[in-house]
């Protein structure tokens, strides 16, 4: 029956009282039973009853179970990848502990959505709550990344809406704010489970931006404000054309040769084939830093990894990385054969050009080879284009010698080379401990030492962290320094190389400290007479506006990851008197 529709008399339908239709040659069929044809026929049903299929049916699933499609010579010719883009969340929550600066929250649905979440939560009196000048609405926004895991941290968006009636957030604490997907769907906003949950302490864009702007004062940050409430899944999904459990079983098994590691007990691969069209994949410890590259190797692992013609394949990759139009994806290659590839990449380490050399070094990092330290520090050193690639490769590489090659580039002139090899060694469970900290409560206060001129990096991410490179000079205050905050900072008259701090804050008792000038000291009486990081930052720009710190003052100088290569070599190299390099790079 399948494709043919049932062959009726054109003639016209005639209804009986009962309700069966007549037709002109005197037959009669219930009208149900007609019903029930036409549904069949065009739904192209095989049977009018459910449960006994057409053979035809039977015989086309048998041949798509015996027509198993040939294996692609790479899984990126199969396979599309699933999770790698960042899901941004979004909730709405309160700030608190504000000087009076906060105010009563008008109507609106932001409003209606925070007092539903604060019934939900056994707030006491939620109207009452908003109308506070110590408290003020947010909107509050973060980015999941791709790979993420229950437990990790991001960092969190605040801004007061109009709505809020908000004059600043400055001092004030995000209280916790449920976070969730969100998207409008039919004229209605539908919100996904709670993806994350964000609270501490607020830094404005005042704190670290100049300018009258009244925005200034109600956006701002909470660093590593987050806690991830999910873990977010990695896959592949098979094309069309190569859907078969057969298919998924084999590239599976081809990425668990590749890619796998050990449980203490056994050993477990990374992929599992849980339908004929996807692949889940599990994060390599080695790549939990760069998710992205993770999965643009497992894609390049050849779909049949036992072939016999490895050598050739190895030779033609060889005169690839030769190539500058080719070399990135041969090393991609290359790092997907794993060990048998090693010997290919030490060669096109000896290459004299830069460029194909760190393809090369970036592949052997992955594959944890000492070889590669050297040419991608110096790549880190020379290159701001391949300098973010750089410190993410020896980020993750477990040799003790990468920790001592970065702390040697923390003597380049270049602040966001300095700042970013700091950063990667802080991110190293091995490299944390050859840093000098101290934890001052708000903020985390380095101070490492750099023949390079001195610099104070203040961070806007990841970290609540002051950076002190090189030997700092003092911060000299002629009369007095106002800040936000209620700060004022006096030298004091009986010792000129120390400084008098004052706090005056409504509703507080006063608070007053004095300290030496160094800017270490300075930092440690802000937080010791109440302040916190916000206020730290504000100070310090504070100072360096009127000329009172003579260093160099760097917001956040990490080297950016979306910068172009140029080949032409003739660009100088020479960093300009900002420590930042202007060549090959937008």
């Amino acid at each position: 029956m399948r494709g043919r529709m049932p062959q009726f008399d054109p003639s016209p339908i005639e209804f009986s009282e009962s309700g069966q239709f007549i037709q002109h040659s005197g037959s009669r069929i219930p009208l149900a039973a007609l019903l029930v044809m036409l549904v069949a026929a065009a739904g192209g049903c095989t049977s009018l009853f459910p449960g006994k299929p057409d053979e035809s049916d039977k015989d086309a699933r048998m041949r798509k179970l015996l027509n198993v499609p040939k294996l692609p010579d790479l899984i990126r010719d199969a396979t599309a990848p699933q999770g790698t883009q960042p899901i941004q969340i979004d909730g709405v929550g309160v700030v608190n502990h504000l000087p009076g600066t906060g105010g009563p929250t008008d109507p609106s649905v932001y409003r209606d959505q925070l007092i539903e979440e604060m019934k939900r939560h056994d707030i006491v009196e939620p109207n009452e709550f908003l109308e506070s000048t110590e408290n003020a609405m947010v909107r509050v926004r973060a980015i999941i990344p791709p790979g993420a895991r229950r437990g990790d941290v991001v960092d969190i968006r605040i801004l007061a809406p109009a709505e809020s009636r908000a004059a600043s957030l400055r001092g004030g604490w995000l209280l916790d704010t449920r976070l969730r997907q969100q998207q409008v769907l039919q004229r209605m906003i539908r919100q996904s489970d709670v993806m994350a949950i964000g609270k501490g302490a607020v830094v404005t864009r005042a704190d670290y931006e100049a300018g009258s702007d009244a925005a200034l004062q109600v956006e701002g940050s909470v660093l590593s404000g987050g806690s991830v409430q999910i873990s977010r899944n990695l896959g592949l999904v098979l094309r069309p054309e190569y859907q078969h459990v057969k298919i998924a079983a084999a590239m599976a098994g081809a990425i668990n040769r590749r890619f796998f590691f050990f449980d203490g007990t056994t050993r477990g691969g990374i992929a599992t084939a849980k339908e004929d069209d996807f692949i889940e994949i599990e994060v390599h410890p080695r790549y939990r830093d760069n998710i992205g590259r993770m999965m643009e190797v497992i894609r390049a692992v050849g779909g049949n990894p036992d072939s016999t013609d490895k050598q050739s394949r190895l030779a033609e990759l060889s005169q690839q990385l030769k190539d500058p139009a080719q070399a990135a994806d041969a090393a991609l290659q290359l790092e997907a054969l794993g060990d048998s590839a090693v010997p290919t990449l030490l060669e096109g380490l000896q290459s004299p050009n830069q460029e194909l050399s760190f393809y090369a070094a970036e592949a052997l990092a992955y594959l944890d080879r000492n070889e590669s330290i050297k040419p991608l520090a110096e790549a880190a050193r020379d290159v701001p284009a391949f300098r973010h690639s750089a410190l993410l490769a020896l980020q993750g590489l477990q040799q003790a010698a990468a920790v001592d090659a970065l702390h040697g580039l923390m003597d380049e002139p270049s602040i966001e080379t300095r700042y970013g090899s700091f950063c990667t060694i802080r991110r190293r469970l091995d490299g944390s401990r050859t840093l000098a900290r101290r934890n001052l409560g708000p903020l985390q206060l380095y101070e490492v030492p750099s023949t390079a001129p001195a610099a104070v990096v203040v961070s806007l991410r990841e970290e609540s962290e002051i950076v002190l490179f090189g030997s700092n000079a003092a911060i000299e205050i002629p009369d007095f320094l106002r800040t936000t905050g209620g700060f004022i900072v006096k030298p004091d008259p009986s010792e000129p190389s120390r400084l008098r701090i004052s706090r005056f804050r409504a509703g507080e008792d006063d608070r007053q400290l004095a300290v030496s000038n160094s800017i270490a000291e300075v930092v440690e009486g802000v937080v010791a007479t109440g302040g916190g990081y916000g206020d730290v930052i504000a100070l310090l720009r504070a100072a360096k506006d009127k000329g009172y710190l003579a260093d160099q003052l760097a917001i956040d100088p990490l080297p950016k990851s979306l910068r172009t290569y140029y080949r032409d070599e003739g660009a100088s190299e020479s960093p300009t008197s900002d420590g930042f390099e202007p060549t090959r790079e937008d």
